[in-house]
This record gives C-alpha cells, sequence and structure tokens, in this order.
C-alpha cells in the first residue's frame, strides 16, 4: 500500500498529492466508469477495469480513455483501491466468490458504491485482510461525462470502522462530494429514503405528462418543468410546510372530482392509485401541520379510501 490518503489531500493539484493509488474498477457500470473517472482527476492511476457488455465497453473507452479492459483476478492483483460498483443483488455474491479464490491482498482497500449495505457485505474480503469501506453517491447517473459535474454537487454517504473512516471520508471529497456520515444500520431506510425521492419522482412526472399528452397538450415538460421545480425547491427549503393544493386547503369536492376524471379509461391507469395515495400522505401531512380539522381530513381520508 502507498502512505494513507490525506483528508485535505483534495485541496492540492493530483500531482501535488500523497497517497495517490492504483484503483480497479469493477466494473465500469454508469456509477463506475463515473467514478473511476472521478479517482483518476484526483490523481489515481485507474490499472485495470472489468466491463463486459458493449456498453460498459463503451464507457470504459469515453470515460476511462487508455485503460486496460482486464478479468477481475488481474484487476485484484494490481490494485491497491478496488472500486466493487456492481448491482446491489450481485455485491455480495461478487465479495464472496473472490475472496473464495483468494483474490484479496491483505492491506487493499475495497470499496463499494451499493447505498444498500453498509461494510459488512465486505467480511469476507475483511477477513483476507483487506479493508471495506462504503460509499454511495447520492445521484442518478447516465454514464456520460456530464456526470463528473453533478457529482460535485452532490453528498456521497460513508459507511467505515472508526479508524478508517478518515479515509473513506477523503475518497468522497475528492471524487468531488460532501461526505455524509451513515451508521451500519441505517444504511436499508438511508437507501429507501433516496430511492422514494429519485424513482418515484420519475413515476409521478411520468404519469402527469402522460395526462397532459393525452389532452392534447404538445410539450407537457414545459408545462410541469417550472411547477415542479418550485415545488421541490419550496419542500427541500420549508419541507412540509411548503405543502399547497386542494388537500392541504381541505376541498374535498375538487379532490373527488381528480379522482373522477383520473378514473376516464382514457388516462394512464396507474395515475389514479398514485393520486389517492399520495394524497392520503397528504391529509396525514397537512392534519399534522394544523391546516385540516380532524372532521375534514376524515372527510378526506375516507373519499380516498373509496
Amino acid at each position: 500500500m502507498n502512505q494513507p490518503i490525506d483528508p485535505y489531500a483534495a485541496e492540492l493539484p493530483p500531482s501535488a498529492r500523497d497517497g495517490r493509488l492504483g484503483v480497479g474498477v469493477i466494473s465500469a457500470g454508469k456509477v463506475g466508469a463515473v467514478l473511476g473517472a472521478a479517482l483518476r482527476s484526483a490523481g489515481h492511476q485507474v490499472v485495470g477495469v472489468h466491463a463486459v457488455s458493449a456498453g460498459s465497453q463503451d464507457r470504459a473507452e469515453s470515460l476511462l480513455p487508455g485503460v486496460p479492459v482486464l478479468q477481475i483476478p488481474e484487476i485484484l492483483r494490481r490494485a491497491e483501491l478496488v472500486l466493487l460498483a456492481v448491482p446491489d443483488d450481485a455485491l455480495s455474491e461478487v465479495v464472496a466468490g473472490t475472496a473464495e479464490a483468494g483474490h484479496f491482498q491483505p492491506g487493499q482497500l475495497v470499496m463499494h458504491t451499493s447505498g444498500r449495505y453498509g461494510t459488512s457485505v465486505l467480511d469476507p474480503a475483511e477477513r483476507a485482510g483487506a479493508i471495506g469501506v462504503a460509499i454511495h453517491p447520492a445521484m442518478t447517473f447516465t454514464g456520460m461525462s456530464l456526470d463528473l459535474q453533478r457529482i460535485n454537487a452532490c453528498s456521497f454517504a460513508v459507511t467505515a470502522d472508526q479508524e478508517v473512516l478518515p479515509v473513506a471520508q477523503a475518497l468522497a471529497v475528492e471524487m468531488g462530494g460532501e461526505p455524509v456520515v451513515v451508521e451500519e444500520e441505517h444504511r436499508g431506510a438511508y437507501h429507501a429514503a433516496l430511492a422514494h425521492a429519485s424513482n418515484h419522482l420519475n413515476v409521478l412526472t411520468a404519469q402527469s405528462a402522460e395526462v397532459l399528452e393525452r389532452l392534447g397538450v404538445d410539450d407537457p415538460s414545459r408545462v410541469l418543468g417550472p411547477l415542479m421545480q418550485a415545488s421541490l425547491d419550496n419542500a427541500l427549503a420549508s419541507g412540509a410546510g411548503a405543502l399547497t393544493g386542494p388537500v392541504a386547503r381541505g376541498d374535498a369536492g375538487t379532490v373527488r372530482h381528480h379522482l373522477r376524471v383520473l378514473a376516464d379509461s382514457a388516462l394512464p391507469a396507474d395515475a389514479r392509485s398514485a393520486y389517492a395515495v399520495m394524497a392520503q400522505s397528504a391529509v396525514q401531512r397537512a392534519l399534522a401541520l394544523g391546516r385540516l380539522s380532524e372532521a375534514k381530513a376524515a372527510e378526506l381520508l375516507d373519499l380516498l379510501a373509496e
């Protein structure tokens, strides 16, 4: 191993930083290729990348030009820092299989990017003498160079043993992010919160856009964009206090009308059910904020449960 990473290293130009590592990337998916490129920009040397599919090979060529495409055992032999960017459901099997084959090295840093797991999934590697850290960027990735700009504004959930935590935090900083410590037992809830915010935002945007399209609106994004951006900004700034609309006002007649028109067979079948479920949550939050009386909240909940 080289010298330990300096937590303040990202303040120096890459050529002046101590503790530069040879990085092996497994695999060159949307996340792995981007984070590998970010570590390379911080002065680390990417010594090999695992890329099986045509898409992964294209990303490796685009974001990690000149880096050899290698098999996993050879990457593990060369690397001081192993970046495991495999799907969540495959991570445990990859770690266990690699450890069983004897490819992890004592003192080798092994970093995974899964939001779901902390470091316990890396136990087989640690039993072989490796040092495990979990670093998850709170960002959705395209696998293109624009992601390198996006991660400069995002947080990285960092989980590691106390003595290794400064190294994990330094790696997050070097990749351009802000490290946020998430305890091992909280990783699942952390990841659920992010998936709910990001993935379900995508779903409700698609549902609303499809309704507008079927009504003849040519460019739904121009209608939804300013509204949704303002709503997001307000929600992030004011939390539940930014809640507005017919539920927050207690307009049961409007909510009833929405449910009726969304039941039209010409509109997306899942839009009505999603509206009802989210409106129920909105009622509960409006009640807690004192925006609704208990009687009005009960009326709305009965309506939404029909």
